[in-house]
């Protein structure tokens, strides 16, 4: 069965200024890279946009309209890192939009797996903050809306992006019904991440220091997050995929290559395959090096087509 992919090509106009590392050449890439002859077989979809209602599930409904309510006609700075531009909102929109949609595609059958190409990333979004680039969180979305329109009682959220997603983390922390694994450069932006933040027992972190390699990632998944995504059992299996723990990557420092990227791939899909008849749902977080993040999202996505 295919793979679908969804993107759209507003998030072009999320205009973050110059010398930004979060910009548009970001999708620009990864796009190039999978309009390679071996990705002819993608289901190829267009993001639509989140409704409100979808968003409030996770976050709060005056942050949402306070999003909504950003003037469009000019650049403004959230924070040091998160720019909103008269192309942000509809952007961001068809971010959550398009995971969104990748659920229903794969929940309906009409992919095995999906993955969603859109910028700027998403797990650092709180409930109630944009933050580290991020305005909505994607992966959160997409599991609420599993679970309002799937009746889905356990999905699992992967993310192996070298920050930790505090927004995902935070939005879940004590919701049993949704794990939140994560494998993370620490210490590092934003902070959070530490093995003793457990949740309700739904919270699963491992964080790496600086200067890890290959195989201390695979340990940490091997070992300390794997066996507990298998006993969770998730109905769905969300993969917040970032890339910037690639070696060539500016804002970090661990030392992954394209090899780790297509291990966890497979891991994941794994367990997918043991859990939830093999249904993953994946969303593009971060990755800085243009090259390393074009060449990874290939390999993250051939291996989710199995190839």
């Amino acid at each position: 069965m295919s793979v679908a992919l969804f993107t759209h090509p507003v998030a072009l106009t999320h205009d973050t200024g110059p010398h930004h590392p979060e910009c548009p050449d970001r999708l620009r890439y990864v796009l190039r890279a999978l309009e390679a002859p071996e990705f002819a077989p993608l289901l190829r979809e267009q993001a639509p946009e989140a409704t409100r209602e979808q968003l409030v599930a996770v976050h709060d409904a005056a942050f949402v309209d306070a999003i909504f309510a950003l003037p469009q006609d000019r650049m403004i700075a959230i924070d040091g890192d998160t720019i909103f531009s008269p192309g942000t909102l509809e952007t961001v929109l068809r971010g959550a939009g398009g995971a969104v949609a990748a659920v229903d595609a794969v929940m309906e059958g009409k992919a095995k797996a999906a993955f969603v190409a859109m910028r700027p990333p998403g797990h650092h979004a709180e409930s109630d903050r944009a933050m580290g680039f991020c305005f909505f969180n994607n992966a959160a979305v997409a599991a609420r809306h599993a679970q309002a329109k799937w009746g889905l009682k356990r999905v699992a959220v992967a993310d192996f992006d070298v920050h930790h997603g505090n927004g995902t983390q935070e939005i879940f922390f004590n919701d049993a019904s949704v794990l939140y694994a994560s494998s993370h450069q620490s210490p590092c932006y934003p902070g959070t991440g530490a093995r003793s933040e457990t949740g309700v027992g739904n919270i699963f972190n491992m964080p790496l220091p600086p200067g890890t390699g290959g195989q201390g990632f695979r340990e940490a998944w091997r070992e300390g997050i794997l066996p507990d995504l298998r006993a969770f059992a998730p109905e769905l299996l969300i993969i917040s995929a970032g890339f910037d723990a690639h070696e060539a990557d500016p804002l970090a420092q661990l030392r992954l290559t394209e090899p780790d990227f297509a291990w966890i791939t497979e891991e994941l899909l794994a367990v997918a395959d043991e859990c939830c008849a093999g249904r993953v749902v994946s969303i593009m977080e971060g990755g800085y090096n243009l090259d390393a993040l074009a060449s990874s999202c290939a390999v993250h996505v051939r291996g989710l087509m199995r190839l």
